[in-house]
């Protein structure tokens, strides 16, 4: 039922990103590449619901781009003013586990910025719910300058020791553009290899 639900509306892309601009302009300019490219390319913006930072920028390109923005922040931050007052849908939930697993409930796929430790984690949490089997979605993290190079070393450091298989090190996967990462969500299949198949290490 979920599935036939899903095909009778747009495509939803899920977006982590900093609730900071940062200090390189390009970063700024490739949120708002992507936020275009989504209206481009029929899909709907599932995000975390601010105004400042990257967060802001990629959703008033959306927004400009024609795409239904869906933004989730938890009830703390909504009290201190930081929601975006433009988007078309804001739900306030009660703390950051109930965001993460709304986004994920309301997105088809996922697509990482640059950021910082909250962008991190809720990237992170989502390849882990992917390698426990319990989501079959894309992430790709859209990085044209090398910013999460850091991320992917320590991961293969990870296969090396044997502590990651190199099947769920693959579920995040790399793009330069913004049209590359939404082709590469688009034609995404899972490996089939579970956390919990016969020997493996992670």
């Amino acid at each position: 039922m979920a599935d036939a639900l899903a095909q009778e509306r747009p495509w939803r892309i899920c977006v982590f990103c900093g609730a900071s601009r940062g200090q390189d302009p390009a970063h700024a300019a490739l949120a708002a590449r992507l936020g275009q490219a989504l209206g481009e390319a029929g899909v709907d913006l599932v995000y975390g619901g601010g105004r400042a930072g990257l967060m802001g920028v990629v959703a008033d390109a959306a927004l400009e781009a024609g795409v239904e923005v869906f933004g989730i922040i938890p009830e703390a931050l909504q009290v201190r003013e930081l929601a975006h007052p433009r988007i078309q849908h804001l739900e306030v939930v009660p703390d950051m586990h109930s965001r993460k697993a709304r986004m994920n409930a309301l997105s088809d796929g996922f697509i990482v910025l640059p950021g910082g430790i909250g962008t991190l984690e809720e990237a992170v949490e989502i390849q882990s719910w992917s390698q426990l089997g319990f989501h079959r979605k894309g992430i790709v993290y859209l990085d044209e300058d090398g910013f999460w190079d850091p991320f992917f070393e320590l991961t293969r450091t990870m296969v090396l020791g044997g502590y990651l298989r190199p099947a769920h090190r693959d579920i995040a996967l790399r793009a330069t553009t913004p049209e590359q990462a939404i082709t590469m969500l688009r034609d995404w299949q899972p490996s089939g290899e579970s956390r919990w198949s016969e020997g493996a290490k992670a």
